[in-house]
Parts: C-alpha cells; sequence; structure tokens
C-alpha cells in the first residue's frame, strides 16, 4: 500500500510551505525531502533545506546534480560570469534565471524515489508567480509530466504528481504558510547567497511582495531597499 510523499525541497520559501502543507495532510506517513546540488550560486539555501526536514521529521535525500553545470549553461544561477539580474520576477531579464530542463531532470528523479519507496505522491512548488518566465512551472507541464510518470511507471507503482499551488500566487504561498507556523527563518531565497538576503533580486523582491500582498510581517533581513 502506497503511503506518504517524495517532496521537493529547496529550503526556499515556496518548497518550506509545501513541505509543512503535506506533512499535515499525510500526518504520520513517511516523507522524503528531496534536494538537488545542480551547481547553484545560492546553495546555502540546501542548509535550510536540512534544517527543514529534520523539523518535519522525515529523511533529507540530496542529490548531487553539479555536473550538468558543463552541460546547461547561460544561466545567471549556475554561471558566475552572468550577474543575477535585479528587480521585478517578471521582467525579461528574469529569464537569465533559467535552468533549461531543471524541472523535468528533478521530478524525474524524485518520482523514481518515490516509486522505489512506494510513496503516493511526488510534491513540487511552483506556483503561478512562476508561470511568466519558467516553462517547466505551467499547468500544461504539471499535467503532462504527470502522465508520462504514470506511463513510464506502470505496474511498478504509479505516484501522482501533485502542485498544490501551481494556481496561486506566493501572496497565497506567504498565507498558507502563516497558517501552518512556517518558521519563515529557516528559508533562504535569494539567489545571490550572501550573508543574508540583497532584497533586490528577482527572487527577493517576490518574497518581499509576498508578504507585502498577504498583510504578514516579513521578518527576513536583507541588504538592500526594495527594486520596483
Amino acid at each position: 500500500m502506497k503511503q506518504g510523499a517524495v517532496v521537493l525541497l529547496s529550503g526556499g520559501m515556496d518548497s518550506t510551505v509545501v513541505a509543512y502543507h503535506v506533512r499535515e495532510l499525510v500526518g504520520s506517513e513517511p516523507i522524503e525531502f528531496i534536494s538537488f546540488n545542480y551547481g547553484q550560486r545560492h546553495k546555502k539555501e540546501l542548509e535550510y533545506a536540512r534544517v527543514t526536514a529534520r523539523a518535519l521529521k522525515g529523511e533529507h535525500v540530496l542529490v548531487d546534480l553539479s555536473g550538468i553545470n558543463s552541460l546547461v549553461q547561460g544561466s545567471a544561477l549556475t554561471s558566475s560570469d552572468i550577474p543575477v539580474p535585479e528587480g521585478h520576477y517578471a521582467a525579461p531579464t528574469m529569464k537569465l534565471t533559467v535552468v533549461p530542463n531543471r524541472n523535468m531532470i528533478m521530478l524525474s528523479i524524485a518520482a523514481g524515489l518515490a516509486v522505489s519507496r512506494e510513496r503516493g505522491m511526488v510534491v513540487c512548488a511552483v506556483h503561478a508567480g512562476d508561470h511568466a518566465v519558467y516553462p517547466d512551472c505551467r499547468p500544461e507541464f504539471i499535467a503532462q509530466l504527470n502522465e508520462a510518470i504514470r506511463i513510464g511507471n506502470e505496474g511498478f507503482g504509479e505516484p501522482e504528481l501533485v502542485a498544490p499551488f501551481v494556481y496561486q500566487t506566493k501572496a497565497d504561498i506567504a498565507r498558507r504558510g502563516a497558517e501552518l507556523g512556517v518558521p519563515w527563518g529557516d528559508t533562504w531565497s535569494c539567489y545571490k547567497g550572501g550573508l543574508i538576503h540583497c532584497g533586490k533580486c528577482g527572487t527577493c523582491v517576490e518574497r518581499r511582495e509576498a508578504f507585502q500582498l498577504a498583510g504578514i510581517t516579513d521578518p527576513t533581513e536583507y541588504e538592500g531597499s526594495l527594486v520596483t
């Protein structure tokens, strides 16, 4: 009998909220929290993922994909030669933060783990705010990949790919996190990966806006003022 879930957990705000969401959903059933080192310049987020996995009493599986840097190029997230863009998340410059096929790669590995552990779900935290920039965060991608996972594992256990926030905004996620009592200090968003959040890169701007729109106090320490 399939139980529990495999949850993609980057250590960021969205995936941490989805981790708490899933823990509430499955109760005491087992969860594997899977994180990836894909050569991201902000790999300190993985430390936050480890903290959350421990807090939620799940196994933390860390997968080393850092070797894809030599194959998948052109992203500010993985190349020190490309400056991390600042400003609003929906701006054209945010396309510089795309890592081609990242979600396909990560979700495929997570699905394999779910099949081997007989988990009922693979859960990710993509949301509506991602749709304009990241093609692998759109509802049609999630639906098609869910079908591919089903077909590709037929007869061996077919975990459902679940994206509970795919039609919700980042502010909605902030509200859900507040309901769940998520400790925001255990999350990391900044793409620059400095000592504290820069406050200017796209994901910092998005984080700040989410708290503001949700009417929730933002406890995050930022280096700079909000860029609009």
